[in-house]
């Protein structure tokens, strides 16, 4: 690596912050500091034909445009432009990149560098199975929805989520999660609603709805990591905790049926799933009071 430089900032180019997230808080707090304290550290930069790229610094390129200013310090890596994305990963290993992050960072290697899954494999010490998977992620969600995440409107987790659901939901989806300021455990039931409706134009119509009403006063965004989860929240997860009991325990009572066990674990068994009954009744009845429902199927 060389020794810092002053590098003017209209002369950098940005070719890998398509594979970064850009988050306002962090980029905000970065604005700030470089008022307050100057630059602390060089950026990192590599040479990508005439060009230098930005490897490493992107928060602190952007903020020190934002402010006005001509040049900041940077070091240059003899890299590679593969080795530059390899090298993306490795600055960032201890916050890591998210989930998304990783799926187009591998999608950028297998499609535009030609590696193959094997090799990204033994790149990023994974089995080929989780490269897979991450190449799916990306290729998988909707363009439009992707450039939500980039610019900050919508969580990647949210985008985790949605990407679960047919192309041609995803945009509504993420435009219920955005006007509504959904947070990632309200998404993940939205979408666990939408995937029980098989019906096209009813989960279209379900989407709909959901967009209704006026917008919440909150803006729309990722939450802050750290923010204390609301009363929603925890009802949106132990919603879904039950479903995903409720589903299991169903599948495994069809498939052994309690004659099929010893007779002292059927008893016991028996005894506990009579005693289930009435806790479940009793749930059904409030959830049919809070939801307003008028007749269950």
């Amino acid at each position: 690596m060389s020794e810092p430089r002053p590098v003017a900032i209209s002369t950098l180019g940005e070719r890998l912050s398509v594979l970064r997230v850009c988050d306002a808080a962090p980029l905000a707090s970065m604005r700030r500091s470089l008022e307050r304290h100057g630059q602390l550290t060089p950026i990192t930069l590599f040479v990508q034909g005439d060009q230098l790229e930005v490897l490493d610094g992107f928060k602190r390129v952007r903020a020190a445009r934002a402010l006005g200013w001509r040049e900041l310090l940077a070091c240059v890596e003899d890299v590679s432009a593969v080795e530059a994305k390899l090298r993306l990963r490795e600055l960032h290993g201890g916050r890591g990149l998210t989930e998304l992050e990783e799926a187009w960072l591998v999608r950028s290697l297998y499609r535009e560098d030609g590696m193959s899954l094997p090799q990204i494999g033994i790149a990023f010490g994974r089995h080929k199975s989780w490269v897979w998977r991450r190449l799916m992620l990306a290729e998988a969600l909707d363009p439009i929805v992707q450039g939500d995440v980039r610019l900050g409107v919508l969580a990647p987790r949210a985008a985790v989520a949605v990407s679960r659901l047919p192309r041609g939901n995803q945009q509504a989806a993420s435009a219920v999660v955005v006007r509504r300021g959904l947070t990632v455990r309200q998404t993940d039931l939205l979408v666990e609603e939408l995937l029980v409706e098989r019906d096209p134009a009813l989960r279209e119509a379900l989407l709909a709805r959901r967009l209704e009403g006026p917008a919440p006063a909150t803006p729309p965004g990722p939450r802050p990591s750290r923010a204390v989860r609301s009363e929603a929240d925890w009802m949106s997860a132990d919603v879904l905790r039950v479903r995903d009991l409720a589903g299991r325990l169903e599948a495994r009572l069809y498939a052994t049926p309690l004659d099929v066990l010893t007779p002292a674990a059927a008893e016991l068994l028996r005894d506990a799933l009579v005693r289930l009954v009435p806790v479940l009744r009793a749930l059904e009845r409030v959830i049919i009071s809070a939801a307003h429902i008028e007749d269950v199927a």
